[in-house]
């Protein structure tokens, strides 16, 4: 053996006992339920401390909060910190217990779920009761206007997309709470009604509302809007959270949900989010957080559930949840989340708005449970 064998030899021996005696590579805990845990908290104590400092931009009962309510509640039943339920029990205090002025409009009552939400863990009447006066009076409407987007239909009925997040999902929820099947009945008539108008079945996605039906983007396609569907998504599998496996249409809400859950996953985007226009990414290049956030909701929940295939549906979602970790600044903001709007618009690293909060924390919360039944 000649003296550059041996030194060959000697270093090649050097490196394997360096590998060796090196300390193993810290591992990825991006999908452990810890770390999850500890991303939902920080982002909601910035929300939190950012309302404490700065009060918030929109009423207490407004459907923005609202939506970001139903996030803060979730996260409340997995934190051992009390601070996010106690949270909530204050608002309702503020307001005693009522929803929004116009009563009959879908966002004003969107708190609606919140309140039946505590009412199930806290049993206090006070809570649901001024809700479920509402809510009989929204039976006893006649529901027969056409859902065209003229003479302030969406004050009276859920004409427009975003409804399927504040109001079937807040008489569900009461159905639950009270064991009154009217609320969850007439959630569904009416969740049908408004899926007969406004669902495009070639598409299986939703308009916005009927201004959106010959609209089209800059690439000549129909203009679908991210958070839009997401609303529908998201509402969709709260009112199924409440719906009996035996109620008559369950089946048909689950095809339902089925359909768009895969058009959905076909219209991720390679950077694992889905932008603000589902058909036209490349209009809007920039990941949005809020449709991301309740689609990867909405998916998680049914891989929670058996209802979706997990070889399938889980590479997507892990897709998603890294976009959607990579938007929290290290501050707790969650960032890119695009403004109050009607349909897909830009967003930035710096856009954040409470509902995008709620739909992460949603998400955290399926994620949780599925990491702490499916973790290695």
């Amino acid at each position: 053996m000649n003296i550059l064998t041996k030194k060959v030899l000697f270093l090649f021996t050097v490196i394997i006992g360096c590998i060796s005696a090196a300390p193993a590579q810290p591992t990825d805990t991006l999908f452990k339920p810890a770390s999850i845990l500890k991303t939902m908290e920080r982002v909601a104590d910035w929300q939190l401390n950012t309302w404490e400092q700065k009060g918030s931009r929109w009423p207490k009962w407004d459907w923005t909060n609202a939506a970001g309510y139903t996030g803060i509640l979730e996260l409340g039943k997995l934190s051992k910190n009390d601070r996010y339920t106690k949270y909530l029990v204050s608002v309702g205090n503020d307001l005693n217990w009522n929803t929004g002025p116009n009563r009959f409009m879908a966002d004003d009552y969107c708190i609606g779920q919140t309140y039946a939400n505590l009412y199930l863990l806290y049993k206090d009447d006070k809570m649901i009761a001024p809700f479920k006066a509402l809510a009989d009076s929204i039976i006893a409407q006649p529901h027969t206007e056409s859902l065209a987007w003229r003479n302030n239909i969406q004050t009276r009925e859920w004409a427009w997309c975003d409804a399927m997040f504040m109001g079937p999902t807040s008489l569900s929820y009461l159905s639950t709470a009270t064991g009154e099947k009217k609320y969850l009945d007439i959630a569904v008539k009416l969740w049908w009604k408004t899926y007969n108008y406004l669902y495009d079945p070639s598409e299986h996605l939703y308009f916005r509302d009927s201004t959106y039906f010959t609209k089209e983007e800059k690439n000549g396609a129909k203009v679908f809007w991210s958070r839009g569907n997401g609303w529908v998504m998201g509402g969709l599998v709260r009112v199924l959270d409440n719906m009996p496996a035996n109620y008559p249409d369950r089946k048909k809400f689950i095809r339902l949900y089925k359909d768009m859950a895969a058009r959905i996953a076909a219209l991720q985007q390679p950077d694992g989010s889905w932008h603000a226009s589902l058909l036209d990414p490349a209009s809007y290049p920039v990941k949005e957080a809020s449709g991301t956030g309740f689609y990867t909701y909405a998916l998680l929940w049914g891989l929670n559930n058996g209802t979706l295939d997990k070889k399938t549906y889980w590479p997507v979602v892990q897709r998603a949840w890294a976009a959607l970790s990579a938007c929290v600044h290290p501050d707790g903001m969650l960032g890119y989340v695009q403004r109050i709007g009607a349909a897909p618009d830009k967003v930035d690293e710096n856009s954040t708005e409470i509902y995008g909060v709620g739909a992460f924390l949603l998400t955290g919360s399926q994620l949780y449970k599925y990491m702490e039944n499916n973790g290695k």
